[in-house]
């Protein structure tokens, strides 16, 4: 089954910190752009990270900049999301995606991403709660 599958969500207090991975199942990511999407109730769902094929470029919504790093490793087959100084606000659903073309441009700076979807792959999603 081809699919995506986003983990390491959970409840952590605010200024704390949870890596969320995003695994490729039947497919290999190598050639996929990834995009880190978070939704939260009564939103819309908004990308806030990506990372492009390469490896090489990366982009940041200017809530997370300076807070989130996204990271891969082809190897694993995996795309990371390390959220460190988390804040109430940062709670959501976090999901992830994939798209092996028009992704990359955004990740290389270009505005506006691609449609949702426009995207091949999409994960379930993960919880992420910051609360005291």
């Amino acid at each position: 089954q081809l699919q995506l599958v986003e983990s390491g969500g959970g409840l952590v207090q605010p200024g704390g910190s949870l890596r969320l991975s995003c695994a490729a199942s039947g497919f290999t990511l190598d050639y996929y752009a990834i995009g880190w999407f978070r939704q939260a109730p009564g939103k819309e769902r908004d990308i806030i990270s990506c990372i492009s094929s390469s490896g090489g470029s990366t982009n940041y919504a200017d809530s997370v900049k300076g807070r989130f790093t996204i990271s891969r490793d082809n190897a694993k087959n995996t795309v990371y999301l390390q959220m460190n100084s988390l804040k109430p606000e940062d709670t959501a659903v976090y999901y992830c995606a994939a798209d092996a073309y028009r992704l990359n441009y955004y990740c290389s700076g270009y505005p506006n991403p691609p449609a949702y979807g426009a995207y091949e792959y999409w994960g379930q999603g993960t919880q992420v709660t910051v609360s005291s």
